[in-house]
């Protein structure tokens, strides 16, 4: 078995992590002058923050100094000067301006899977809040139409207590068997969730269109995201499914024709008809009588002539925020689902393991760093326990 020390966990995090693309993006562009500081010890040093929970950017500076493992395995001097604060500060700025560590994160999700961490048959998409670094404002002095400052959001967490907060919203696609971020947004705090499930869902099929891989057969989001547009989007463009629970707002009673409000299509004799699988995107039903569910007054043959009972049949097509397939009412729907739970876990494990919540940094662009740098730390540590996983099997054969 491999027992590793800090340092190689370190090592073993960050051996997966091709900076160099990165590195042609930020480096200076003239030659003239002094010799300054390699771009990529640099950028290993942001991840390093973010895997070692190092607070900021000074303490960063100072742990790098005194720590010769830290040194290494940045890649700096193990006797000379590390950068200063305003370097790292002024390569931050830089890093933030480019499309860099969107790709690189594209391209560690590629050895994901190789490595087979990911089935994307089903993604999970919510949103978290982000404190912001900056001091609030008064609601009066924030510019709406701006999306790249920071505004006041409200939610309810699980308890259905209402919370406040001054900052921004993250929104990702989570692929539910890895539990890992395949894409992700950045907005003010003040913007619905249901604004980006469609951008999300677009970008996850972009990315995995590029790579000829198998499009999500379902998306699970809560019933925050419950709008028509969002079904009708996902069956019709995407071909795909969305498991959302129904939201009932005002609403008194579901539509005619339905027994509730998941969609299950109530018999001429006012019963709730029994669900009896799907098959190619068509829900069956059959008459509930017949299945022993009720005792109906009228029997069978007020509905049918025959002994197999009534027989509907729902297709999402037809209703697409009310019919899904499975059905709602179904265990197989409520299996998918709870799988929606993988993104809840996802965002403490950036928040509190990664880094994230400790904001440093102002400003839309530099918040989005922040969240890749953290975001690229949990996949890269996932990449790193598969290997040290199958190197493990190897020595135990």
């Amino acid at each position: 078995m491999l027992n590793l020390s800090e340092t190689d966990k370190l090592i073993c995090i960050l051996d997966p992590i091709d900076l160099k693309p990165i590195v042609e993006k930020i480096k200076p562009k003239s030659n003239k002058g002094p010799t300054g500081y390699n771009p990529e010890a640099i950028l290993r040093a942001f991840l390093v923050q973010q895997i070692e929970k190092i607070p900021t950017r000074a303490d960063l500076v100072s742990k790098i100094d005194r720590s010769p493992y830290l040194r290494y395995v940045c890649g700096f001097s193990t006797t000379g000067r590390v950068p200063s604060e305003a370097t790292f500060s002024r390569y931050y700025s830089k890093l933030s301006e480019t499309d860099g560590l969107e790709l690189l994160m594209n391209n560690l999700l590629d050895q994901s899977i190789e490595l087979n961490l990911l089935e994307t048959e089903t993604m999970a998409i919510d949103a978290s809040k982000l404190e912001a670094y900056e001091r609030a404002k008064s609601r009066s002095k924030i510019d709406k139409e701006n999306s790249f400052t920071p505004d006041w959001g409200t939610k309810f967490d699980s308890h259905k207590n209402q919370i406040t907060w001054f900052g921004w919203k993250i929104h990702a696609a989570v692929e539910t068997k890895s539990e890992l971020p395949i894409a992700l947004t950045l907005t003010p705090a003040n913007h619905s969730d249901k604004t980006q499930a469609i951008p999300l869902v677009e970008k996850v099929n972009d990315f995995l269109a590029e790579r000829d891989l198998i499009k999500p057969k379902y998306w699970t989001m809560d019933s925050g995201y419950d709008t028509t547009d969002i079904y009708e989007h996902i069956l019709f463009e995407q071909d795909s499914q969305a498991i959302i629970p129904i939201n009932k707002r005002n609403a008194k009673q579901p539509p005619a024709g339905f027994y509730d409000f998941k969609g299950t299509p109530v018999c001429s004799g006012g019963h709730k008809m029994y669900y009896w699988g799907h098959y190619k995107g068509v829900n069956k039903f059959r008459c509930p009588h017949v299945c022993g569910k009720v005792d109906c007054i009228h029997g069978t043959k007020w509905c049918s002539d025959s002994n197999y009972g009534q027989v509907t049949k729902t297709r999402p097509k037809e209703n697409p925020r009310y019919i899904s397939t499975p059905h709602r009412d179904s265990r197989t729907w409520r299996k998918i689902y709870n799988k929606r739970t993988s993104v809840e876990r996802t965002f403490p494990r950036l928040k509190e393991h990664l880094n994230l919540e400790n904001l440093t940094v102002m400003g839309a662009k530099k918040v989005k760093t922040h969240l890749l740098l953290s975001s690229i730390s949990l996949i890269a540590a996932r990449i790193a326990a598969k290997k040290i996983k199958l190197q493990n099997q190897v020595l135990a054969a």
